[in-house]
């Protein structure tokens, strides 16, 4: 079979398609403008249904507080990365105000989306990259996490870019137009890796092997560089922190619960009901409309890809869409729980064949039947979206309450005299330690990073309280503080020193 994805384009430009006037100005900007207006709609809900008031949440403390200078750094676990701080910084180096580091992150997400979907310029027409860009936007965990400080979403982006790029270098060769392209394969991969090296590696394996097959060495340098460039002070950190790579791979695995032969897709659909993490993940299944994309999407998918094999041009389809797998394949067979943002990347890689099927439905056939393909797949995307934002607004209601609830013990703690400096222990020590202005400490647990004993000298210079969750005990060196009931906790305040 004559597949060749170079053999692709060069037939498009010879059919005088979408892409034959790309020489120009005008077919320039008529490719641009759906991906444009997509990148512009969806940066707009962001602002819309994710309210830029909303606080900020666990895993975004940990992230923001390491670059912030009005809150003390959270502990930064093994499996975290850098990139999601060095995101932020622009902002949260200097300003505490949420609302502006929730705008600065829907915009940046808005064009990160834009800047990803031309990277596949002239390899799709426009329409299939916009209705691709439109499903991935449209998904509730896109919407809910573009403007959060979450590392997730920007692999997602950093995927779409390494792709579309590595198969437009494989397309033009080793000539100058392919050397263009190489820079913008490196940026994809230091994005990937500067947000989750261990998921930047699973993306790009299906590439990596294309490279070798193919025997394109500046793609592959390219590649692997940007990988290297991207994932170095992680592993810099690795050295100095936890005694060497091997070790604090180990010590990522421990924290999420060993990884290894662990079936979570069911864990993962549970999650789909609006659950930002699901651990343990017990409960029942979300109603089946709200499950119903996710078990037709890979089905969407595998059409896609027979719609590109029977179009000769298999490469273009085939590489997303081994990504994806490789990229989902950790997270629905190799962890012991599920949080929907996990699968982000698998999903903007999928939308590119899943695009290119629904097109192929609204256009093949006779054409007495264009038109029922048309109206059913009209209705489809209605239903999707009604799902989507149903779910998302559920959970962007459930979220602000809880990020509320972590204020308002802030205040009492205030009025307790528990004020910068301080330390918080316990149950949700670092969430409401931020919302405090205090240091967060933990004696065991996967953020473990102090001992009693420093606990209790601690609390003989500043405030010291230590935190008890629904049902619990307070700690030993705690039981003698005075106990004091704020919403459903007992917060112990160590006497004066």
């Amino acid at each position: 079979m004559a597949d060749g994805t170079k053999a692709t384009l060069v037939g498009r430009r010879v059919r005088g398609g979408e892409d034959a006037g790309a020489s120009g100005a005008p077919g320039r900007l008529r490719g641009a403008a759906p991906v444009a207006a997509v990148a512009a709609v969806f940066t707009l809900a962001q602002l819309v249904f994710v309210h830029p008031t909303m606080g900020l949440g666990w895993d975004e403390i940990v992230y923001v507080s390491q670059v912030t200078t009005h809150h003390p750094a959270a502990f930064f676990s093994a499996p975290r990365s850098r990139g999601v701080s060095l995101l932020v910084a622009p902002v949260a180096s200097w300003s505490a105000s949420t609302e502006l580091l929730r705008v600065y992150l829907a915009l940046l997400s808005g064009l990160g989306l834009y800047l990803a979907l031309r990277a596949w310029k002239g390899l799709f027409p426009a329409r299939v990259l916009a209705t691709a860009g439109a499903f991935f936007a449209t998904l509730w965990v896109t919407l809910f996490y573009g403007p959060q400080a979450m590392p997730n979403y920007w692999v997602a982006i950093g995927a779409l870019i390494t792709v579309g790029c590595s198969l437009r270098a494989l397309a033009a060769g080793r000539g100058r137009s392919g050397r263009g392209v190489l820079w913008g394969v490196a940026a994809g991969a230091v994005l990937m890796a500067l947000m989750r090296p261990t998921d930047a590696v699973w993306v790009t394996l299906p590439l990596l092997a294309l490279v070798l097959v193919r025997r394109h060495w500046p793609l592959l340098l390219a590649l692997a560089g940007g990988l290297a460039a991207g994932g170095v002070e992680w592993v810099i950190e690795a050295y100095a922190w936890y005694g060497g790579l091997g070790e604090r791979l180990s010590r990522a695995s421990e924290i999420q619960g060993g990884l290894g032969w662990n079936i979570a897709v069911d864990d993962q659909m549970r999650s789909l009901g609006g659950r930002g993490l699901c651990r343990p993940c017990t409960g029942a299944m979300p109603h089946p409309v709200v499950t119903l994309w996710w078990l037709l999407l890979p089905l969407v998918a595998v059409l896609g890809v027979a719609v590109a094999v029977r179009a000769r041009r298999a490469t273009t389809t085939l590489v997303p869409f081994a990504c994806a797998v490789t990229a989902a394949v950790p997270y629905l067979f190799m962890i012991g729980y599920a949080a929907p943002r996990f699968l982000q990347p698998a999903y903007a890689l999928l939308a590119v064949p899943v695009a290119d099927a629904l097109w192929h439905l609204v256009r093949a056939g006779r054409d007495r039947w264009r038109p029922v393909a048309a109206t059913l797949v009209a209705l489809v995307v209605a239903g999707h979206l009604a799902v989507q934002f149903s779910v998302l607004v559920g959970t962007v209601d459930r979220n602000v309450e809880s990020r509320e609830d972590w204020a308002r013990v802030a205040g009492e703690l205030h009025r307790l005299g528990v004020r910068p400096p301080c330390l918080l222990t316990g149950h949700e020590s670092i969430p409401v330690g931020y919302y405090t202005g205090c240091s967060s400490g933990s004696t065991s647990g996967n953020n473990g990073n102090t001992t009693a004993a420093e606990i209790v000298d601690t609390a003989r210079r500043i405030p010291v309280a230590a935190i008890t969750g629904p049902g619990g005990t307070p700690p030993g060196y705690a039981r003698d503080w005075a106990p004091h009931r704020i919403t459903d906790l007992e917060i112990r305040v160590a006497p004066p020193g």
